[in-house]
């Protein structure tokens, strides 16, 4: 279906934009937009009022957006976003950059700030993996981030004049946020951040033999570092507000990638 309205030609790269996040959509060029309700196996996201992929180029890349995220906590189904990703490998891409929002576990990550996601700590129990009826089901998660995309993207926002922080992810499903001990946890585990997204389309991608680029924006403080409450609208709002510049950094981060990916993808 996608490929009688885009033709043969390759997709480089794919880009999951979550709630609040999703401006940058608008600025790929020679866009074809198929809603996500036309493309089987395509969830609808509560978060998102127009969901869709949109495939054309940003930058000097081939690039498959999709436009909002079926969450776990939408419908407790941790697989959810598995169809779109492994479309994204069948389209002929070899990377996926996944965008979240996140609550800070240190204080040196205020409101705002864009994290690159070194490694995930999952102890939920939950693997979109699991059930598959076959080995390749058994992916290892070593160097599931991948140091070079992390480091073509602090190339990326030194050169806008920005700066990207490393940190490593824990996991927590949702939909309520973290209980100040929760964070607790985290901390003594080594995480720096938490969030509900991300890592299960990052295990996905890496079932699909898809490089992966995590970026996370900082929407609040995580529960044992803040003492007034927290909605789902002032994250969003804060994430709203911090998407110009991720928008700039990631517009940077494409202008150079059939320049340089071209030699080094997947190896």
């Amino acid at each position: 279906m996608i490929r009688s309205q885009i033709g043969d030609a390759q997709i480089d790269v794919g880009l999951i934009l979550g709630g609040g996040l999703t401006s940058l959509a608008d600025q790929v060029g020679q866009a074809i937009n198929i809603p996500y309700s036309e493309l089987p196996g395509f969830n609808l996201p509560m978060a998102e009022p127009k969901p869709e992929l949109i495939i054309g180029l940003l930058g000097s890349a081939r690039i498959a957006v999709f436009r909002g995220r079926m969450n776990y906590n939408e419908r407790s189904d941790i697989n959810a976003m598995r169809v779109p990703v492994e479309t994204l490998a069948r389209l002929g891409a070899k990377a996926l950059v996944t965008i979240g929002a996140a609550g800070a576990i240190r204080q040196d990550l205020p409101a705002g700030s864009i994290v690159t996601i070194t490694d995930h700590i999952n102890m939920t129990g939950l693997d979109p993996l699991a059930g598959e009826p076959s080995i390749e089901r058994f992916v290892d998660l070593l160097g599931t981030y991948d140091r070079h995309l992390r480091e073509r993207f602090a190339l990326a926002t030194g050169q806008l004049g920005r700066k990207a922080h490393d940190g490593v992810y824990m996991f927590f499903p949702g939909p309520s946020f973290e209980t100040p001990a929760d964070i607790r946890a985290a901390q003594a585990l080594g995480a720096d951040l938490v969030g509900m997204t991300i890592v299960p389309e990052a295990i996905l991608a890496r079932r699909f033999g898809l490089r992966v680029l995590a970026l996370a924006t900082i929407t609040n403080l995580a529960a044992a570092l803040r003492h007034e409450p927290l909605t789902l609208e002032d994250r969003m709002r804060t994430a709203a507000a911090s998407s110009h510049t991720l928008n700039r950094l990631l517009i940077k981060f494409f202008e150079a990638w059939v320049l340089e990916s071209r030699i080094t993808r997947l190896t």
